[in-house]
């Protein structure tokens, strides 16, 4: 992962997300905070400091994200500088940012912020270490579609942080026939030839094969991803050898951290895996309180 490369997400793409997680947090206010808050002068109001704080190693990820949950609350009456990115690696006991202004709106939004942050920089640091092992072997690793409803663009963000690169974002973005859509059809020919009917030509075609009987199939349609799915390493092997360059090929099913060098030897292009958003715990970041 080059120190170069950068991310960001717009903020007319997520603002909508994060409102409405504020409304579910407080859709009456926060009755503590307003109760606390409410007979404070002024000067300690708007002098409230925290930083946030790392107690792991980890990767970073969610820097806008988060400075947006307080711009939101507060505008310019919150502050967040951050002295690290997205993409960056972070040791156990460093200052990732500074959070000062007004106290109100800190303490309003920092469970949210924490709660975006966390979840994001856990999934790019479980990402990254797939990313480490893959990425010896020219192989791309990417995530799937078992997304949390509402939460996926910030999910896609992280992996994309961890490893520069994500599967199709949604339904729309690519052609994908599963087994079962190839059930309905009878065949992968049958399916293929009724989808190259409405298709764009802007589109690619990836079809999901459980043996080589049906990546020969696929080959025959010309089809522009294979993907290999749940299928052993001898059986990897002799359908990269099949496929010959003219298709790219996709590994997928059973992925794990310990099975990922051997199957980013048998030549494929690219292994999905749901493990890097699904099992990847949050990091552990932290709100630590002082006084200018």
């Amino acid at each position: 992962m080059t120190q170069k490369t950068k991310f960001w997400l717009d903020n007319f793409l997520i603002d909508d997300y994060i409102l409405s997680a504020l409304r579910e947090d407080m859709n009456f206010g926060d009755i503590t905070t307003d109760a606390i808050c409410a007979e404070l002068e002024p000067n300690k109001l708007m002098n409230f400091n925290v930083s946030l704080n790392t107690r792991q190693d980890g990767v970073l990820a969610g820097c806008d994200v988060f400075k947006r949950v307080f711009w939101l609350l507060a505008g310019d009456s919150v502050k967040v500088d951050f002295y690290f990115s997205d993409g960056d690696e972070i040791k156990k006991g460093d200052v990732i940012a500074k959070i000062f202004g007004d106290g109100r709106y800190i303490l309003k939004g920092e469970r949210l912020a924490l709660n975006f942050i966390q979840k994001m920089s856990g999934i790019a640091t479980t990402t990254r270490k797939y990313y480490d092992i893959t990425s010896k072997y020219g192989v791309r690793i990417v995530d799937t579609r078992k997304n949390t409803p509402n939460f996926r663009i910030f999910e896609k963000y992280s992996v994309k942080v961890g490893a520069n690169y994500v599967h199709r974002y949604n339904l729309s973005d690519c052609v994908m026939l599963k087994d079962n859509h190839i059930a309905l059809l009878g065949t992968i020919t049958n399916a293929v030839n009724e989808v190259r009917k409405h298709l764009s030509h802007a589109h690619k075609i990836e079809v999901e094969c459980d043996n080589i009987e049906q990546v020969k199939e696929a080959l025959e349609n010309n089809v522009d991803i294979i993907m290999l799915d749940n299928m052993t390493i001898d059986e990897m092997k002799k359908c990269v050898s099949l496929i010959n360059k003219k298709a790219i090929v996709e590994a997928s099913g059973c992925v794990t951290i310990d099975n990922l060098e051997e199957i980013s030897k048998t030549g494929v292009d690219v292994i999905s895996t749901s493990a890097i958003v699904t099992k990847a715990p949050t990091l552990d970041l932290g709100f630590d309180y002082s006084s200018m």
